[in-house]
Formats: structure tokens, sequence, C-alpha cells
């Protein structure tokens, strides 16, 4: 049982140090709520509001 626990540490210390070492954004303080974040809100007004705004009659036509 032991064998498993060492195993396990060494392979996770590994994997955070390849990570670091990569460059990847290792963060292990916890969940976090950044403001900077979108919100569901503003981006479904967004779609819902036309977009689209209608072509002027060309000088061909008349």
């Amino acid at each position: 049982m032991w064998k498993l626990l060492v195993g396990f540490a060494a392979f996770a210390a590994l994997a955070i140090f390849i990570l670091m070492k990569s460059g990847g954004n290792v963060d292990m303080s916890g969940e976090k709520h950044d403001v900077a974040a979108p919100h569901v809100e503003e981006s479904a007004s967004a779609a819902s509001s036309p977009a689209s705004v209608p072509a002027p009659a060309s000088a061909a036509s008349n």
C-alpha cells in the first residue's frame, strides 16, 4: 500500500514540475471568480439585438 502512495506522490510531483517548466499556468490557490470573465447576460442580449442593417436600394433598380 505504501508503494502506491509513494508512486502517486512521485507522479504528481513530476507532472507539476513538467507543467511549470513548460510554461503552463498552474495555479494551486483554488477557485477564482474574476471580474474580467465575460458575462452570459451581455452576450445573450447582444445576440438578440438586430445585427444586420437593411441594404440601401441600388441605383440600377431605378
